[in-house]
């Protein structure tokens, strides 16, 4: 049953969602909007794959039942917790009819409904989810060792698999893009992916080496001492605007611009 959806809104878009009797969504805590009467809110902590069995019922039940439950559940939420995500999530159904529900991310920006078929997963940035039905299994993605650390940093990503619709939000405008147009390969401002298709290959690169035009990019750039590298065949979601630059131009703003003079490795922001 595919979900019913429409997004609305410009620059700070809103993902409104009609269910049918039976059908469910789950979103992150804290991106509900609003609902009608006849949708019934169920917080868990465990994700759509983890869902409690009846009591009683269905193999594997007993007390070992239970306790893989239990420790599968705790698994989600400890690679949730170390993520930097909300640890429970909420999740709607509707009943005696058509229900409706809304959803919105927390920064001004752009949503996207994904379909998934099944074939390819989808990887998208931290914090970038906002609600998929309940056939939409979320997980935790860990890009690190020698990928993050050649770079400096790491990268942990949200990894959505199965079949239906994944609903995402990002900050300022998105543009969609496929490595395979442009050579193989695109190089991004890390704070730019929003997600990316199973597939295309996620690195991370130094700009420049170690002589005066590298120290220049990374001192007087802005953009620190590396890239993200997307490489293969496969649709990228990037955005026009990063929480550290959203952050920043608030704090000068305000008076108190943490970003110093240059940027680059000078910036004292604090993440």
């Amino acid at each position: 049953m595919t979900l019913k959806q429409q997004i609305v809104g410009n620059a700070m878009q809103m993902a409104v969602c009609t269910l049918q009797p039976g059908q469910t969504v789950y979103c992150e805590a804290g991106k509900f909007l609003f609902k009608t009467a006849n949708v019934s809110m169920d917080t868990r902590l465990s994700g759509p794959g983890g869902q409690a069995q009846p009591q009683g019922g269905g193999a594997g039940g007993g007390m070992g039942g239970m306790l893989r439950q239990a420790m599968g559940t705790a698994m989600q939420v400890g690679q949730r917790m170390i993520a930097g995500e909300s640890i429970a999530f909420q999740y709607f159904s509707a009943s005696g009819g058509e229900g409706t529900v809304g959803f919105a991310g927390f920064l001004p920006g752009e949503m996207r409904a994904l379909e998934l078929d099944g074939s390819r997963a989808w990887y998208a940035e931290k914090d970038a989810f906002v609600a998929a039905e309940s056939t939409v299994d979320f997980g935790i993605a860990f890009h690190g060792g020698r990928t993050g650390t050649s770079g400096g940093e790491g990268f942990i990503l949200e990894k959505f698999t199965g079949r239906g619709t994944v609903i995402i939000a990002g900050a300022g405008n998105f543009i969609d893009l496929n490595p395979a147009d442009f050579g193989g390969r695109i190089e991004v401002d890390t704070g730019c992916i929003v997600a990316f298709e199973d597939g295309v290959r996620y690195g991370v690169q130094r700009i420049g080496g170690l002589n005066r035009q590298g120290i220049m990019n990374a001192v007087f750039g802005g953009e620190g001492l590396s890239l993200a590298t997307l490489e293969g065949d496969g649709r990228v979601i990037l955005q026009s605007m990063t929480i550290e630059g959203l952050a920043n131009a608030l704090k000068k703003a305000q008076g108190g611009d943490k970003q110093g003079p240059t940027g680059g490795l000078f910036s004292t922001h604090a993440g």
